[in-house]
């Protein structure tokens, strides 16, 4: 099995960082396995989970400062395990759509529930924008979450629907 990195990055958002960093993954070696990519603000964001043999993983550990000099990105280099365990028996997989006014602390107080129901947030992904005719600030939030298998599903959607109506906001919850 390979060794596995999670490579973040970020910097001044600028035409051509994907291609130049990807770039120096293949010539090193390595393989993208899971990436998420975004500019927020100026700020261009990267997450790359990626493997190859140990020769490759030691030479990108080592050219970590010359490549944030070059690439004029903030780099940060972790090892990790690949997660290959089969965890369906114990948790099922949902993608939960938030969608409402915007309002300020959305996004803790629906962490915070998840959070208190040992529901574990696989991913976050959050928008504003604006409703077409009236020009509100229109919220959404997508969760990709895993629900242990003890939790009566119903329960957590009916008792997350209520903490969404206390804040305004409508939830849908689908198996992903």
């Amino acid at each position: 099995m390979n060794p596995s990195l999670v490579i973040t990055a970020i910097g001044a958002d600028r035409s051509g960082i994907v291609n130049e960093l990807t770039e120096v993954l293949l010539n090193t070696g390595l393989n993208i396995e899971d990436s998420r990519m975004s500019v927020l603000g100026g700020e261009f964001a990267v997450m790359l989970l990626v493997t190859g043999d140990k020769t490759a993983v030691e030479s990108i550990k080592q050219q970590q400062k010359s490549l944030s000099d070059s690439l004029k990105l903030n780099i940060l280099i972790k090892p990790t395990t690949s997660d290959n365990s089969n965890n369906s028996h114990k948790y099922t997989r949902y993608r939960i759509t938030v969608e409402g006014m915007d309002n300020p602390g959305i996004v803790h107080k629906l962490a915070r529930y998840l959070s208190q129901h040992s529901i574990n947030i696989v991913n976050m992904q959050t928008d504003s924008s604006h409703a077409p005719h009236t020009g509100t600030p229109v919220f959404t939030v997508n969760i990709l979450v895993d629900i242990p298998g003890e939790h009566n599903i119903e329960q957590v959607k009916n008792d997350f629907i209520i903490l969404c109506d206390e804040l305004n906001m409508d939830a849908r919850f689908k198996l992903a």
